[in-house]
């Protein structure tokens, strides 16, 4: 199951990417571009994720664009993360519920997204977002924290670069209060938009055994997955699914998942009934 692309979506998609091939040419090849765009809609009714690699294919073909065309974005990202990690650290292991506030630091990470915020992340404001990161109020956390206690194997999809090293202090925070908990995390197969890999993996020093998706989706679309990947889903008693992109590749799976995230888009807005950056922790039904 996923969240296919409905005309809400498709009109969001659609502006965000011609305006986008706009700014990098002349508008014969924007032109070209957006009609090239449209056919993928009609030919792929997919979710926005799903046709990620297809429309990264588009850049490539009309603007040369490289498919790691975020690496300065995600490198600054990681090294923004980096430079605060302890902070980070400190700030979850001494509130009253680390595990909580782990889980709050995540979802707050979830705002390093280059693609779905495109011209509107900054560091300095999320500097400031950060001071009140732990005021932030989630819905379905203790069926969570329930939940987590009696788990034996997590699979932790992730999202961003730079956001990951949030979802490393969460992962420590979880395994300090539960020891014999296995903790995986699954990172994206190659490169696309600004999600994070292996690579970012590393440089953040997840202390965590970590897997890849399998291909180039940013998010886990079930059908492509690797066999290490679909294995390990599987096999998990609890799944935690950072990011929209995440969300809208895997609404409805059945697996037993809590989706967390910050609003980005109209169409989870119209979904939850909530305004852009409103933190959510949702339990699949």
């Amino acid at each position: 199951m996923s969240i296919g692309m409905d005309a809400q979506c498709m009109l969001c998609h659609f502006r965000r990417n011609v305006e986008l091939a706009r700014s990098l040419g002349d508008e014969d090849t924007a032109t070209a571009f957006a009609r090239a765009l449209m056919e993928l809609y009609l030919a792929r009714p997919d979710s926005t994720p799903s046709i990620g690699p297809a429309v990264n294919e588009l850049y490539q073909r009309f603007y040369g664009l490289e498919a790691d065309r975020f690496r300065q974005e995600k490198e600054d990202s990681n090294r923004f993360v980096l430079e605060r990690l302890d902070a980070i650290r400190e700030k979850a292991e001494t509130a009253p519920d680390p595990v909580l506030a782990g889980l709050q630091l995540a979802i707050l990470g979830n705002y390093i997204d280059f693609s779905a915020l495109q011209g509107e992340v900054s560091f300095e404001k999320l500097d400031k977002m950060l001071e009140s990161a732990l005021e932030m109020e989630l819905e379905n956390y203790g069926d969570f924290y329930k939940e987590l206690s009696k788990a034996k194997k997590l699979l932790y999809l992730t999202d961003n670069a730079g956001e990951i090293g949030f979802d490393r202090v969460f992962a420590e925070q979880m395994h300090r209060a539960f020891p014999d908990l296995q903790i995986t995390f699954c990172v994206r197969g190659g490169p696309t938009q600004n999600d994070a890999t292996r690579e970012d993996a590393a440089a953040l020093g997840i202390p965590f055994p970590v897997i890849d998706n399998g291909n180039c989706v940013a998010g886990t679309d079930i059908p492509r997955l690797g066999p290490e990947a679909k294995a390990a889903m599987d096999q998990a008693d609890l799944i935690i699914s950072k990011g929209q992109g995440n969300a809208e590749t895997l609404l409805g799976c059945g697996y037993n998942i809590y989706y967390a995230f910050l609003i980005k888009c109209p169409r989870f807005m119209t979904r939850y009934g909530k305004p852009k950056l409103t933190p959510m922790l949702v339990k699949e039904n």
